[in-house]
């Protein structure tokens, strides 16, 4: 984003996870966790800048 944030699309799995997360992890009130397919991610490595 223009701002430097990142936006993801990915499958929203928040309710099925959350109560599964390790000691220490919460997903906040206005947050989401989402899965992102390893073969997504894969295709866009190119378009990515170094971090």
């Amino acid at each position: 984003m223009d701002n430097g944030d990142v936006a993801v699309i990915g499958r929203d799995v928040t309710a099925l996870v959350a109560e599964r997360l390790p000691e220490g992890v919460s997903v906040g009130a206005d947050e989401r966790l989402v899965i992102i397919p390893r073969s997504l991610l894969a295709a866009a490595k190119p378009d990515m800048p170094d971090a």
